[in-house]
Protein backbone atom coordinates (compact mmCIF):
# COMPACT_ATOMS: atom_id res chain seq x y z
CA UNK A 1 0.00 0.00 0.00
CA UNK A 2 1.60 3.68 -0.82
CA UNK A 3 1.57 5.83 1.88
CA UNK A 4 -0.67 8.11 0.12
CA UNK A 5 -1.96 10.24 3.12
CA UNK A 6 0.58 9.65 5.51
CA UNK A 7 3.44 11.48 4.00
CA UNK A 8 1.84 14.01 4.02
CA UNK A 9 1.27 14.07 8.17
CA UNK A 10 4.24 15.36 10.02
CA UNK A 11 2.52 16.64 13.19
CA UNK A 12 -0.96 16.39 14.62
CA UNK A 13 -2.23 19.16 13.11
CA UNK A 14 -2.19 17.69 10.02
CA UNK A 15 -4.07 14.94 11.02
CA UNK A 16 -6.77 17.15 12.50
CA UNK A 17 -7.18 18.61 8.85
CA UNK A 18 -8.36 15.41 7.46
CA UNK A 19 -11.71 14.16 7.56
CA UNK A 20 -13.04 11.25 9.92
CA UNK A 21 -13.92 9.02 6.98
CA UNK A 22 -10.19 9.11 5.63
CA UNK A 23 -8.86 8.24 9.33
CA UNK A 24 -9.60 4.54 8.69
CA UNK A 25 -6.94 4.66 5.60
CA UNK A 26 -4.28 6.81 7.77
CA UNK A 27 -4.34 3.69 10.11
CA UNK A 28 -3.58 1.36 7.45
CA UNK A 29 -0.37 3.73 6.19
CA UNK A 30 0.36 4.01 10.22
CA UNK A 31 0.34 0.05 10.98
CA UNK A 32 2.08 -0.52 7.77
CA UNK A 33 4.82 2.28 8.14
CA UNK A 34 5.31 0.63 11.55
CA UNK A 35 5.46 -3.25 10.90
CA UNK A 36 7.80 -2.48 7.53
CA UNK A 37 10.02 -0.63 10.23
CA UNK A 38 10.21 -2.85 13.05
CA UNK A 39 10.35 -6.08 10.61
CA UNK A 40 14.25 -4.86 9.99
CA UNK A 41 14.86 -2.58 13.27
CA UNK A 42 13.75 -4.37 15.66
CA UNK A 43 11.29 -3.21 18.34
CA UNK A 44 8.51 -2.77 20.46
CA UNK A 45 5.53 -4.36 18.00
CA UNK A 46 2.64 -5.68 19.34
CA UNK A 47 1.49 -3.33 21.43
CA UNK A 48 1.96 0.16 19.03
CA UNK A 49 -0.18 -1.83 16.20
CA UNK A 50 -3.11 -2.25 19.08
CA UNK A 51 -3.25 0.95 19.44
CA UNK A 52 -3.25 2.67 16.01
CA UNK A 53 -6.81 3.62 16.15
CA UNK A 54 -6.72 5.00 19.53
CA UNK A 55 -3.02 7.19 18.97
CA UNK A 56 -4.94 8.82 15.93
CA UNK A 57 -8.32 9.50 17.80
CA UNK A 58 -6.44 11.43 20.42
CA UNK A 59 -4.21 13.25 18.48
CA UNK A 60 -7.19 14.45 16.41
CA UNK A 61 -9.54 15.32 19.50
CA UNK A 62 -6.87 16.74 21.76
CA UNK A 63 -5.01 19.92 21.13
CA UNK A 64 -1.46 17.98 22.19
CA UNK A 65 0.83 19.09 22.98
CA UNK A 66 -0.64 21.51 24.92
CA UNK A 67 -3.13 19.01 26.06
CA UNK A 68 -0.95 16.76 28.08
CA UNK A 69 -1.14 13.28 26.69
CA UNK A 70 0.70 10.56 28.60
CA UNK A 71 1.02 6.21 27.36
CA UNK A 72 2.17 4.21 30.21
CA UNK A 73 5.82 2.00 29.89
CA UNK A 74 5.39 3.98 26.46
CA UNK A 75 5.91 0.15 24.34
CA UNK A 76 2.70 1.43 22.76
CA UNK A 77 4.00 4.53 21.44
CA UNK A 78 5.59 4.01 18.37
CA UNK A 79 2.34 5.25 16.10
CA UNK A 80 2.34 8.45 18.86
CA UNK A 81 6.36 9.05 17.76
CA UNK A 82 5.47 8.75 14.33
CA UNK A 83 2.90 11.37 14.18
CA UNK A 84 4.78 13.96 16.53
CA UNK A 85 7.46 14.95 13.96
CA UNK A 86 9.40 11.83 14.60
CA UNK A 87 8.21 10.13 10.97
CA UNK A 88 11.26 10.25 9.47
CA UNK A 89 13.74 9.56 11.93
CA UNK A 90 12.10 6.33 13.02
CA UNK A 91 14.07 3.92 11.35
CA UNK A 92 17.02 5.25 14.06
CA UNK A 93 14.27 3.82 16.97
CA UNK A 94 16.21 2.38 19.71
CA UNK A 95 19.64 2.33 18.12
CA UNK A 96 22.60 4.14 18.93
CA UNK A 97 22.50 8.02 19.04
CA UNK A 98 18.75 7.51 17.40
CA UNK A 99 15.37 8.41 18.82
CA UNK A 100 14.49 6.51 22.08
CA UNK A 101 12.17 3.33 22.23
CA UNK A 102 10.29 4.99 25.25
CA UNK A 103 8.47 8.30 25.48
CA UNK A 104 11.28 10.80 26.44
CA UNK A 105 10.78 14.35 27.59
CA UNK A 106 13.82 15.90 25.95
CA UNK A 107 13.34 14.21 22.94
CA UNK A 108 9.88 15.79 22.16
CA UNK A 109 7.51 18.44 23.72
CA UNK A 110 4.74 16.04 22.77
CA UNK A 111 6.29 13.86 25.01
CA UNK A 112 4.75 14.67 28.38
CA UNK A 113 6.04 12.83 30.44
CA UNK A 114 9.44 10.21 30.39
CA UNK A 115 8.13 7.05 31.09
CA UNK A 116 9.41 2.79 30.38
CA UNK A 117 8.26 1.46 33.82
CA UNK A 118 4.72 0.59 34.20
CA UNK A 119 1.73 2.28 36.16
CA UNK A 120 3.31 5.71 36.45
CA UNK A 121 0.95 7.19 33.85
CA UNK A 122 -2.23 7.93 36.17
CA UNK A 123 -0.06 9.84 38.67
CA UNK A 124 1.88 12.32 36.85
CA UNK A 125 -1.02 12.85 34.54
CA UNK A 126 -3.03 13.60 38.28
CA UNK A 127 -0.13 15.29 39.20
CA UNK A 128 0.16 17.80 36.31
CA UNK A 129 -4.22 18.44 36.19
CA UNK A 130 -3.85 19.83 39.87
CA UNK A 131 -1.03 21.74 38.54
CA UNK A 132 -3.00 23.62 35.93
CA UNK A 133 -5.92 24.24 37.95
CA UNK A 134 -3.26 25.91 40.59
CA UNK A 135 -2.39 27.62 37.17
CA UNK A 136 -5.40 28.94 36.42
CA UNK A 137 -4.78 26.38 33.01
CA UNK A 138 -7.85 25.06 30.70
CA UNK A 139 -5.79 21.43 29.48
CA UNK A 140 -6.94 18.07 29.30
CA UNK A 141 -4.82 15.63 30.77
CA UNK A 142 -4.78 12.06 29.15
CA UNK A 143 -3.76 9.04 30.78
CA UNK A 144 -3.68 6.06 28.51
CA UNK A 145 -3.09 2.47 30.89
CA UNK A 146 -3.53 -0.87 29.95
CA UNK A 147 -5.01 -3.37 31.60
CA UNK A 148 -2.37 -5.37 32.85
CA UNK A 149 -0.96 -2.08 34.55
CA UNK A 150 -3.70 -0.83 36.28
CA UNK A 151 -4.11 -3.68 38.26
CA UNK A 152 -0.27 -2.55 39.31
CA UNK A 153 -0.64 -1.26 43.20
CA UNK A 154 0.61 2.66 41.96
CA UNK A 155 -1.36 2.86 39.42
CA UNK A 156 -4.51 2.46 42.39
CA UNK A 157 -2.97 4.89 44.47
CA UNK A 158 -3.85 7.58 41.51
CA UNK A 159 -6.82 6.55 40.73
CA UNK A 160 -7.68 6.63 44.84
CA UNK A 161 -6.39 9.75 44.83
CA UNK A 162 -8.02 10.94 41.74
CA UNK A 163 -11.57 9.78 42.83
CA UNK A 164 -11.16 13.01 45.38
CA UNK A 165 -10.08 15.46 43.34
CA UNK A 166 -12.13 17.76 40.38
CA UNK A 167 -9.54 17.18 38.78
CA UNK A 168 -9.55 17.80 34.90
CA UNK A 169 -7.92 13.80 34.59
CA UNK A 170 -9.00 11.33 31.40
CA UNK A 171 -8.22 7.70 31.96
CA UNK A 172 -8.19 5.93 29.09
CA UNK A 173 -7.85 1.57 30.11
CA UNK A 174 -6.60 0.18 26.95
CA UNK A 175 -7.94 -3.47 27.67
CA UNK A 176 -6.61 -6.27 25.58
CA UNK A 177 -5.80 -9.09 28.34
CA UNK A 178 -2.07 -9.44 27.83
CA UNK A 179 1.21 -7.05 28.77
CA UNK A 180 4.13 -8.65 27.92
CA UNK A 181 2.58 -11.95 29.32
CA UNK A 182 -1.24 -12.68 29.44
CA UNK A 183 -3.13 -10.32 32.35
CA UNK A 184 -3.43 -12.08 35.44
CA UNK A 185 -5.42 -11.67 38.58
CA UNK A 186 -9.03 -10.73 39.84
CA UNK A 187 -8.80 -7.57 38.48
CA UNK A 188 -8.46 -9.37 35.27
CA UNK A 189 -11.77 -11.50 35.27
CA UNK A 190 -13.38 -8.31 36.72
CA UNK A 191 -12.66 -6.73 33.06
CA UNK A 192 -13.08 -10.12 31.54
CA UNK A 193 -16.90 -9.76 33.10
CA UNK A 194 -17.08 -6.21 32.39
CA UNK A 195 -16.75 -6.61 28.76
CA UNK A 196 -19.56 -9.67 29.18
CA UNK A 197 -22.01 -7.14 30.23
CA UNK A 198 -22.23 -9.06 34.34
CA UNK A 199 -20.38 -6.39 36.29
CA UNK A 200 -22.28 -3.44 35.29
CA UNK A 201 -24.41 -2.76 38.84
CA UNK A 202 -21.18 -2.59 40.70
CA UNK A 203 -18.35 -0.90 38.81
CA UNK A 204 -15.08 -0.64 40.36
CA UNK A 205 -14.22 2.90 38.86
CA UNK A 206 -17.95 4.39 39.26
CA UNK A 207 -17.28 3.49 43.21
CA UNK A 208 -13.62 5.21 43.14
CA UNK A 209 -15.80 8.37 41.85
CA UNK A 210 -14.70 8.22 38.01
CA UNK A 211 -16.98 9.08 35.30
CA UNK A 212 -16.95 5.32 33.72
CA UNK A 213 -17.71 4.83 30.21
CA UNK A 214 -17.51 2.09 28.15
CA UNK A 215 -16.38 -1.00 26.89
CA UNK A 216 -16.04 0.39 23.92
CA UNK A 217 -14.25 -1.08 20.50
CA UNK A 218 -10.88 0.50 20.50
CA UNK A 219 -10.13 0.02 16.74
CA UNK A 220 -13.86 2.04 15.89
CA UNK A 221 -12.18 5.30 14.83
CA UNK A 222 -15.44 7.23 14.00
CA UNK A 223 -16.54 6.11 17.99
CA UNK A 224 -13.74 6.43 19.59
CA UNK A 225 -13.40 10.30 18.29
CA UNK A 226 -17.42 10.60 18.96
CA UNK A 227 -16.41 9.40 22.57
CA UNK A 228 -13.71 11.84 23.27
CA UNK A 229 -14.92 14.66 21.76
CA UNK A 230 -18.16 14.03 24.36
CA UNK A 231 -15.28 13.30 27.65
CA UNK A 232 -13.86 16.33 26.51
CA UNK A 233 -16.52 18.85 28.31
CA UNK A 234 -17.33 16.42 31.24
CA UNK A 235 -15.79 17.25 34.68
CA UNK A 236 -13.48 15.90 37.23
CA UNK A 237 -11.68 12.52 36.62
CA UNK A 238 -13.41 10.38 33.51
CA UNK A 239 -12.24 6.79 32.28
CA UNK A 240 -13.01 5.60 29.50
CA UNK A 241 -12.82 1.76 28.64
CA UNK A 242 -11.47 0.25 25.34
CA UNK A 243 -11.13 -2.98 23.72
CA UNK A 244 -8.15 -3.72 21.97
CA UNK A 245 -6.20 -6.39 20.12
CA UNK A 246 -2.50 -6.68 20.57
CA UNK A 247 -0.71 -7.09 17.25
CA UNK A 248 -3.86 -5.74 15.87
CA UNK A 249 -3.28 -5.56 11.56
CA UNK A 250 -0.38 -8.66 11.93
CA UNK A 251 -2.02 -12.00 11.84
CA UNK A 252 0.77 -13.77 13.28
CA UNK A 253 0.95 -10.58 15.62
CA UNK A 254 -2.66 -11.31 17.15
CA UNK A 255 -2.37 -15.51 17.25
CA UNK A 256 1.37 -15.30 19.30
CA UNK A 257 0.73 -11.89 21.37
CA UNK A 258 3.91 -13.28 23.62
CA UNK A 259 6.38 -13.92 21.19
CA UNK A 260 5.20 -10.88 18.86
CA UNK A 261 5.40 -8.39 21.77
CA UNK A 262 8.92 -7.88 20.94
CA UNK A 263 9.56 -10.71 18.13
CA UNK A 264 13.17 -9.26 16.87
CA UNK A 265 13.44 -9.11 12.96
CA UNK A 266 10.67 -10.52 10.64
CA UNK A 267 9.13 -10.67 7.35
CA UNK A 268 7.17 -7.28 7.04
CA UNK A 269 4.99 -9.17 4.39
CA UNK A 270 4.27 -12.67 5.97
CA UNK A 271 4.89 -11.17 9.34
CA UNK A 272 6.97 -15.51 9.50
CA UNK A 273 10.06 -14.68 11.78
CA UNK A 274 12.99 -16.04 10.94
CA UNK A 275 13.78 -19.83 11.40
CA UNK A 276 16.39 -20.48 14.24
CA UNK A 277 19.92 -21.40 13.46
CA UNK A 278 20.44 -25.34 13.73
CA UNK A 279 23.85 -24.47 15.56
CA UNK A 280 24.47 -25.17 18.57
CA UNK A 281 24.32 -22.47 21.05
CA UNK A 282 24.73 -21.14 24.57
CA UNK A 283 21.67 -20.41 26.89
CA UNK A 284 20.61 -17.14 27.75
CA UNK A 285 20.94 -16.70 31.49
CA UNK A 286 17.10 -16.55 31.61
CA UNK A 287 16.88 -20.19 30.64
CA UNK A 288 19.76 -20.92 32.77
CA UNK A 289 17.58 -20.16 36.13
CA UNK A 290 14.34 -21.50 34.54
CA UNK A 291 15.38 -25.38 34.21
CA UNK A 292 17.37 -25.12 37.00
CA UNK A 293 14.76 -24.17 39.22
CA UNK A 294 12.82 -26.65 38.03
CA UNK A 295 15.46 -29.39 38.24
CA UNK A 296 15.61 -28.46 42.15
CA UNK A 297 12.40 -28.01 42.71
CA UNK A 298 11.56 -31.58 41.59
CA UNK A 299 13.80 -32.63 44.26
CA UNK A 300 13.37 -30.11 46.99
CA UNK A 301 9.10 -29.35 47.65
CA UNK A 302 9.80 -26.35 49.99
CA UNK A 303 11.05 -24.53 46.89
CA UNK A 304 8.71 -21.95 45.00
CA UNK A 305 8.67 -19.38 42.16
CA UNK A 306 7.81 -16.16 42.08
CA UNK A 307 7.80 -13.32 39.46
CA UNK A 308 5.89 -9.88 38.83
CA UNK A 309 4.53 -10.26 35.18
CA UNK A 310 7.45 -11.68 33.45
CA UNK A 311 7.21 -15.30 33.22
CA UNK A 312 8.53 -15.97 29.49
CA UNK A 313 11.08 -12.93 30.34
CA UNK A 314 12.66 -14.42 33.45
CA UNK A 315 11.66 -18.47 32.10
CA UNK A 316 9.97 -19.19 35.53
CA UNK A 317 7.29 -20.76 32.87
CA UNK A 318 9.04 -23.50 32.68
CA UNK A 319 8.20 -24.19 36.70
CA UNK A 320 4.50 -22.70 35.31
CA UNK A 321 4.26 -25.21 33.08
CA UNK A 322 5.63 -28.06 34.99
CA UNK A 323 4.80 -27.45 38.83
CA UNK A 324 1.94 -25.01 37.94
CA UNK A 325 1.04 -24.76 41.99
CA UNK A 326 4.46 -23.75 43.04
CA UNK A 327 5.04 -20.85 40.75
CA UNK A 328 3.53 -17.67 40.97
CA UNK A 329 2.98 -14.68 38.57
CA UNK A 330 1.60 -11.76 41.03
CA UNK A 331 1.28 -9.35 37.77
CA UNK A 332 3.15 -6.04 37.76
CA UNK A 333 3.43 -5.73 41.27
CA UNK A 334 6.84 -5.55 42.13
CA UNK A 335 6.28 -4.52 46.12
CA UNK A 336 3.62 -7.52 46.36
CA UNK A 337 6.07 -9.96 44.94
CA UNK A 338 8.70 -9.09 47.35
CA UNK A 339 6.76 -9.20 50.84
CA UNK A 340 5.13 -12.46 49.23
CA UNK A 341 8.24 -14.16 49.22
CA UNK A 342 8.94 -12.61 52.43
CA UNK A 343 5.76 -14.45 53.90
CA UNK A 344 6.19 -17.52 52.45
CA UNK A 345 10.04 -17.43 53.62
CA UNK A 346 8.19 -17.12 57.72
CA UNK A 347 6.65 -20.46 56.88
CA UNK A 348 10.10 -22.56 55.56
CA UNK A 349 9.65 -22.26 51.96
CA UNK A 350 12.08 -21.66 49.92
CA UNK A 351 11.37 -19.00 47.43
CA UNK A 352 13.16 -17.81 44.36
CA UNK A 353 12.04 -14.60 43.37
CA UNK A 354 12.63 -13.26 40.19
CA UNK A 355 12.45 -9.75 39.09
CA UNK A 356 14.88 -7.95 36.20
CA UNK A 357 17.40 -5.57 37.80
CA UNK A 358 15.09 -2.48 36.86
CA UNK A 359 12.64 -3.45 38.00
CA UNK A 360 13.72 -4.28 41.69
CA UNK A 361 14.13 -0.70 41.84
CA UNK A 362 10.40 -0.19 42.27
CA UNK A 363 10.44 -2.57 45.93
CA UNK A 364 13.47 -0.89 47.60
CA UNK A 365 11.85 -0.39 50.93
CA UNK A 366 9.79 -4.11 50.57
CA UNK A 367 13.70 -6.13 50.33
CA UNK A 368 15.15 -3.64 52.92
CA UNK A 369 11.98 -3.56 56.15
CA UNK A 370 10.34 -7.03 54.53
CA UNK A 371 12.88 -9.17 54.20
CA UNK A 372 16.67 -7.65 55.49
CA UNK A 373 15.03 -6.19 58.72
CA UNK A 374 14.27 -9.58 58.76
CA UNK A 375 16.85 -11.49 57.97
CA UNK A 376 14.40 -13.78 56.07
CA UNK A 377 16.07 -16.55 53.70
CA UNK A 378 14.72 -14.84 50.14
CA UNK A 379 16.44 -15.94 47.46
CA UNK A 380 16.33 -12.69 45.02
CA UNK A 381 17.22 -13.86 41.19
CA UNK A 382 17.86 -10.54 39.33
CA UNK A 383 17.30 -10.87 35.58
CA UNK A 384 18.64 -8.24 33.05
CA UNK A 385 21.39 -6.94 35.24
CA UNK A 386 23.98 -4.29 33.48
CA UNK A 387 23.50 -3.10 30.39
CA UNK A 388 20.38 -4.73 28.62
CA UNK A 389 20.62 -2.49 25.01
CA UNK A 390 18.15 -1.07 23.06
CA UNK A 391 15.76 -0.25 25.96
CA UNK A 392 17.93 2.35 27.16
CA UNK A 393 18.07 4.27 30.71
CA UNK A 394 14.92 2.73 31.96
CA UNK A 395 15.52 -0.86 31.46
CA UNK A 396 19.44 -0.48 32.28
CA UNK A 397 20.08 -2.90 35.70
CA UNK A 398 23.18 -0.66 36.67
CA UNK A 399 22.16 0.54 39.98
CA UNK A 400 21.67 -3.19 41.76
CA UNK A 401 24.96 -3.88 42.84
CA UNK A 402 25.38 0.06 44.54
CA UNK A 403 21.10 -0.07 45.79
CA UNK A 404 21.69 -3.55 47.37
CA UNK A 405 25.14 -2.95 48.66
CA UNK A 406 24.24 -0.92 51.89
CA UNK A 407 21.53 -3.66 52.94
CA UNK A 408 22.72 -5.57 56.32
CA UNK A 409 22.55 -8.84 56.48
CA UNK A 410 22.06 -9.27 52.48
CA UNK A 411 24.56 -11.22 50.38
CA UNK A 412 25.08 -10.34 46.84
CA UNK A 413 26.25 -12.64 44.12
CA UNK A 414 27.54 -12.34 40.72
CA UNK A 415 27.69 -15.51 38.63
CA UNK A 416 30.73 -15.02 35.88
CA UNK A 417 28.83 -18.02 34.09
CA UNK A 418 25.90 -20.29 33.66
CA UNK A 419 27.61 -22.87 36.07
CA UNK A 420 28.32 -20.27 38.58
CA UNK A 421 24.94 -19.52 38.46
CA UNK A 422 23.34 -22.92 38.59
CA UNK A 423 25.64 -24.13 41.59
CA UNK A 424 24.72 -21.40 43.68
CA UNK A 425 21.21 -21.98 42.92
CA UNK A 426 21.81 -25.54 44.33
CA UNK A 427 23.79 -24.00 47.44
CA UNK A 428 21.45 -21.19 48.78
CA UNK A 429 18.22 -24.09 48.61
CA UNK A 430 20.57 -26.49 50.95
CA UNK A 431 19.58 -23.90 53.16
CA UNK A 432 20.80 -20.48 53.96
CA UNK A 433 20.11 -18.36 56.99
CA UNK A 434 20.22 -15.10 55.39
CA UNK A 435 18.90 -13.09 52.32
CA UNK A 436 20.95 -13.34 49.08
CA UNK A 437 20.75 -11.71 45.58
CA UNK A 438 21.76 -13.03 42.60
CA UNK A 439 22.36 -11.07 39.74
CA UNK A 440 22.94 -11.91 35.60
CA UNK A 441 22.65 -10.69 32.53
CA UNK A 442 20.19 -9.96 29.60
CA UNK A 443 21.26 -12.89 26.71
CA UNK A 444 23.37 -15.85 26.04
CA UNK A 445 26.56 -16.91 27.96
CA UNK A 446 29.44 -18.37 26.56
CA UNK A 447 29.38 -21.94 28.04
CA UNK A 448 27.83 -24.69 26.01
CA UNK A 449 28.28 -27.34 28.55
CA UNK A 450 26.48 -25.98 31.22
CA UNK A 451 24.38 -28.48 33.01
CA UNK A 452 27.75 -30.45 35.33
CA UNK A 453 26.98 -32.11 38.08
CA UNK A 454 25.94 -29.74 40.99
CA UNK A 455 28.59 -28.58 43.20
CA UNK A 456 28.05 -26.20 46.43
CA UNK A 457 29.66 -22.68 46.70
CA UNK A 458 31.06 -21.35 49.69
CA UNK A 459 29.71 -18.21 50.48
CA UNK A 460 31.88 -15.41 50.42
CA UNK A 461 34.61 -16.90 48.58
CA UNK A 462 36.99 -15.45 45.73
CA UNK A 463 38.43 -17.47 43.00
CA UNK A 464 41.47 -16.84 41.10
CA UNK A 465 41.35 -17.53 37.76
CA UNK A 466 45.12 -16.43 36.76
CA UNK A 467 48.23 -16.14 38.16
CA UNK A 468 50.73 -13.36 37.45
CA UNK A 469 52.63 -10.23 38.60
CA UNK A 470 52.23 -6.66 39.19
CA UNK A 471 49.18 -6.19 38.59
CA UNK A 472 45.73 -7.92 40.16
CA UNK A 473 42.26 -7.66 38.10
CA UNK A 474 39.16 -8.20 40.27
CA UNK A 475 36.02 -8.88 38.47
CA UNK A 476 32.46 -9.62 39.00
CA UNK A 477 30.03 -11.28 36.74
CA UNK A 478 30.21 -11.65 33.42
CA UNK A 479 33.50 -9.14 33.27
CA UNK A 480 35.06 -11.78 33.79
CA UNK A 481 34.98 -13.29 30.62
CA UNK A 482 36.68 -9.91 28.94
CA UNK A 483 39.21 -10.22 31.50
CA UNK A 484 39.94 -13.63 29.96
CA UNK A 485 40.13 -12.66 26.49
CA UNK A 486 42.47 -9.31 27.62
CA UNK A 487 44.99 -11.08 30.14
CA UNK A 488 45.82 -13.75 27.64
CA UNK A 489 48.90 -12.95 26.49
CA UNK A 490 49.42 -10.70 30.13
CA UNK A 491 51.51 -11.26 32.89
CA UNK A 492 49.08 -10.26 35.30
CA UNK A 493 46.72 -11.90 37.51
CA UNK A 494 42.88 -12.42 37.88
CA UNK A 495 40.39 -12.37 40.53
CA UNK A 496 36.88 -13.86 40.19
CA UNK A 497 35.84 -12.10 43.09
CA UNK A 498 31.88 -13.95 43.27
CA UNK A 499 30.74 -12.22 45.90
CA UNK A 500 30.18 -8.15 46.10
CA UNK A 501 28.87 -8.63 49.98
CA UNK A 502 30.58 -10.20 51.94
CA UNK A 503 33.95 -9.55 50.13
CA UNK A 504 36.31 -12.25 50.75
CA UNK A 505 38.77 -10.20 52.93
CA UNK A 506 41.30 -13.58 53.45
CA UNK A 507 41.72 -13.46 49.89
CA UNK A 508 41.80 -9.38 49.29
CA UNK A 509 44.49 -9.38 52.40
CA UNK A 510 46.79 -11.64 50.13
CA UNK A 511 46.07 -9.95 47.14
CA UNK A 512 46.88 -6.04 48.02
CA UNK A 513 50.15 -7.79 50.25
CA UNK A 514 51.26 -9.06 47.02
CA UNK A 515 50.70 -6.61 43.91
CA UNK A 516 51.54 -3.43 43.27
CA UNK A 517 48.49 -2.06 41.74
CA UNK A 518 44.77 -3.57 41.34
CA UNK A 519 41.81 -2.85 38.93
CA UNK A 520 38.58 -3.94 39.86
CA UNK A 521 35.92 -4.06 36.70
CA UNK A 522 31.86 -4.07 37.10
CA UNK A 523 29.01 -3.93 34.48
CA UNK A 524 27.29 -1.71 37.65
CA UNK A 525 27.52 1.90 38.54
CA UNK A 526 31.32 2.59 39.76
CA UNK A 527 29.34 4.78 42.78
CA UNK A 528 28.60 2.19 45.60
CA UNK A 529 29.08 -0.50 43.72
CA UNK A 530 31.92 -3.54 43.83
CA UNK A 531 34.79 -1.14 43.52
CA UNK A 532 33.88 1.27 45.83
CA UNK A 533 33.61 -1.59 48.18
CA UNK A 534 37.32 -2.30 47.44
CA UNK A 535 38.33 1.25 48.13
CA UNK A 536 36.61 1.07 51.27
CA UNK A 537 38.65 -1.89 52.57
CA UNK A 538 41.77 -0.54 51.35
CA UNK A 539 41.11 2.73 53.18
CA UNK A 540 39.91 0.96 57.04
CA UNK A 541 43.24 -1.56 56.28
CA UNK A 542 45.21 1.33 55.46
CA UNK A 543 47.10 -0.17 52.16
CA UNK A 544 48.30 2.41 49.38
CA UNK A 545 48.43 0.19 46.52
CA UNK A 546 46.74 2.36 43.57
CA UNK A 547 43.46 0.95 42.59
CA UNK A 548 41.45 1.58 39.65
CA UNK A 549 37.74 1.48 39.34
CA UNK A 550 35.87 0.22 36.02
CA UNK A 551 32.34 0.21 35.27
CA UNK A 552 29.39 2.57 34.69
CA UNK A 553 29.83 5.84 34.94
CA UNK A 554 27.77 8.45 36.79
CA UNK A 555 25.47 9.08 34.61
CA UNK A 556 22.20 7.45 32.76
CA UNK A 557 23.14 5.61 29.98
CA UNK A 558 21.18 5.71 26.45
CA UNK A 559 20.53 3.13 24.39
CA UNK A 560 22.21 1.41 21.71
CA UNK A 561 23.52 -2.50 21.59
CA UNK A 562 25.46 -3.63 24.37
CA UNK A 563 28.70 -3.91 22.81
CA UNK A 564 28.96 -0.49 21.71
CA UNK A 565 27.41 0.60 25.03
CA UNK A 566 30.30 -1.31 26.63
CA UNK A 567 32.67 0.26 24.26
CA UNK A 568 31.10 3.87 25.27
CA UNK A 569 32.01 2.89 29.04
CA UNK A 570 35.94 1.47 28.33
CA UNK A 571 34.36 -1.96 29.73
CA UNK A 572 35.28 -3.39 26.07
CA UNK A 573 38.25 -5.74 25.68
CA UNK A 574 40.26 -3.17 24.02
CA UNK A 575 39.63 -0.63 26.52
CA UNK A 576 40.50 -2.71 29.20
CA UNK A 577 43.67 -3.38 27.31
CA UNK A 578 44.87 0.06 27.02
CA UNK A 579 44.14 0.40 30.53
CA UNK A 580 46.46 -2.60 31.81
CA UNK A 581 48.81 -1.57 29.08
CA UNK A 582 48.83 2.23 30.72
CA UNK A 583 49.23 0.97 34.47
CA UNK A 584 52.05 -1.24 33.34
CA UNK A 585 54.15 1.68 31.81
CA UNK A 586 53.23 3.94 35.31
CA UNK A 587 54.80 0.62 37.16
CA UNK A 588 57.51 0.27 34.78
CA UNK A 589 58.62 3.71 35.36
CA UNK A 590 58.39 4.26 39.12
CA UNK A 591 60.17 1.13 39.66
Amino acid sequence: MSQTTLKHINFPKDVRELQVENLPHLAKELREFIINIVATKEGHLGASLGVVELTIALHYVFNTPEDLLIWDVGHQAYGHKILTGRKDSFETNRQLNGISGFPKRSESNYDAFGVGHSSTSISAALGMAIASKLKGEDKNHIAVIGDASIASGMAFEGLNHAGVTDANLLVILNDNAIGIDPSVGALKQYLTNVKKGTERQDNIFEALNFDYSGPIDGHDLPLLISELERLKSVKGPKLLHVITTKGKGLKQAEQDQVKYHAPGKFDAKTGELPAKSAMRQPPKYQDVFGETIVELAFKNERIVGITPAMPTGSSLKYMMDKIPERAFDVGIAEQHAVTLAAGMATQGLIPFCNIYSTFLQRAYDQVIHDVALQNLPVIFCLDRAGLVGEDGATHHGVFDLAYLNCIPNLVIFVPRDAIALRNIMYTVQLGIDFPIAIRYPRGRGHILDWKLPFETIEIGKGNCMKQGEDIAILSVGIMAKVVEEVTTDLNVSHYDMQFVKPLDETLLHSIFKTYKAVVTIEDGTIIGGFGSSILAFTSKNNYKKPVTTLGIKDEFIEHGTVDQLHKLQQLDSDSLKRKIEELLLVLVKDS
